[in-house]
């Protein structure tokens, strides 16, 4: 009989364990390997040619989220704060730097290398410049590229805009990596790498959109940050990426043909109550509480925001082998922190609307101005528009200060009652009609 706290793991979710594994080992034997190393974020990340040099990437944020699920936080953000920083700056920021300063051990046990490059491409997020200011006092010396991407102000990519990011790439960027790894930018390489990652793109789009399906066979928040590891991070343009989603969607598949729910830390969900679309970051110092909390009530997310911070593919967007750097351009300016809020709005109306949701959540981040900055002016549109019950909570990234399970909890009970209402009355006046 399988340990009540031992979380059900899918065979798609064993194998993204050993891909994160293989990485964090390959970045422990950087001193035997001579590879090099470069810290960048999550939004608008340049994987592809950041692996075509041969180097590894480090994601900051990746790191503090893990350190967060592995309940290490806390006591990193204690160090943070006793240097001065406060308690209002984003506590991935304050995480990150408390894990530097105790040995910057990774979720292996192994050492993560100092960056041999800092590359910053700002989307959308302020704190990323400021956090790089930091990361730079940190390791004096360590060459920056910066690259910066312009906001999609009037809801458009302009063609202007495209031109001022390949010339960054051009003259700021690859220049600078083609310094750190001591060789030239092979293109067709890059290109090459364009190819698996418009591949592995079209199967994450397919797998998110089978939620639209009743019974959703996929939580497309909770289950759906695990979806989302590879293509946000190390492995886009590769083939473990295409290899990892293919398993997936063979899995979800499966599922949705059988008309399964989705698969929970505790095993399948044996019936979908509620459908929901959320608005914002997961918590993830309590994150199987908060999820639990969703499942025993038989509420799935179908549709999210956060699943969309690395790349919002189900609008169109796809690398494109042809255009490798204009690619790249479009890519850092489409992703959903660097959206305003009209176009976010409509963003998630629209999912409601497909997804056939019940209502609309918000999960409001304490230290995250790039998602929360406009977040109760979307509640009160989404409502007046899709006229959908809406909820409203609060917690943190990765501060367990400012996670309340018993606040939370019941905040969720009073909204899923709501939604029960709802629902008993909907019923009522279609029979009677």
């Amino acid at each position: 009989m399988a340990n009540p706290r031992e979380a059900i793991k899918e065979d798609s979710m064993i194998l993204q364990k050993e891909m994160l594994a293989n990485l964090f080992k390959e970045l422990g034997n950087t001193k035997e390997t001579g590879k090099k190393v470069v810290y960048t974020f999550v939004p608008g990340n340049l994987t592809e040619l950041i692996l075509s040099f041969d180097m590894l990437p480090v994601y900051p944020e990746i790191n503090a989220l893990q350190s967060g699920m592995r309940k290490k936080s806390a006591a990193y953000i204690r160090e943070a704060e006793k240097l001065g920083f406060s308690e209002d700056v984003c506590t991935y920021v304050k995480c990150d730097i408390g894990m530097m300063l105790n040995g910057n051990i990774g979720p292996t046990g192994e050492s993560i290398p100092p960056p041999d490059l800092l590359l910053l491409s700002y989307t959308g997020c302020f704190t990323f410049m400021k956090w790089f200011e930091n990361l730079e006092r940190l390791y004096p010396g360590v060459p920056i590229a910066m690259l910066h991407t312009p906001y999609q102000e009037d809801g458009q990519i302009t063609s202007d805009q495209v031109e001022y990011m390949v010339k960054q790439l051009k003259e700021e960027v690859i220049p600078k990596m083609e310094m750190v790894a001591g060789k030239k930018l092979d293109m067709q390489r890059l290109s090459n790498m364009m190819s698996k990652s418009a591949e592995a793109e079209d199967l994450l789009v397919k797998i998110l959109e089978t939620a639209k399906n009743k019974p959703s066979p996929i939580d497309a928040y909770f289950a759906g940050v695990y979806y989302i590891g590879p293509i946000f991070t190390a492995f886009r343009g590769t083939d473990e990426a295409v290899n990892y989603y293919k398993e997936l969607y063979k899995e979800v598949e499966q599922r949705l043909k059988l008309g399964l729910g989705p698969i929970t830390p505790e095993g399948e969900l044996k019936e979908e109550k509620f459908r929901l679309v959320v608005e914002g970051p997961p918590n993830w110092t309590n994150f199987r509480e908060f999820w639990k909390i969703f499942y025993d009530m038989g509420a799935v997310i179908v549709a999210s925001s956060y699943t969309k911070v690395g790349g919002v593919y189900d609008l169109g967007f796809r690398h494109n082998p042809n255009e490798p750097l204009e690619s790249l351009a479009k890519y850092c300016m489409g992703c959903y922190t660097n959206m305003n809020l009209p176009q976010r709005v409509n963003f998630l109306a629209d999912y409601i609307k497909d997804y056939q949701a019940d209502g609309f959540l918000i999960n409001s981040i304490k230290s995250c101005n790039s998602f929360s900055a406009g977040q109760l002016m979307m509640m009160r549109e989404i409502e007046k528009r899709m006229e959908v019950p809406v909820g409203f909570i609060e917690s943190d990234l990765v501060d367990p200060r400012y996670f309340s399970y018993a606040n939370i909890k019941n905040r969720l009970e009073s909204y899923f009652q709501m939604l029960e209402q709802r629902k008993i009355i909907m019923t009522q006046e279609a029979e009677t009609a």
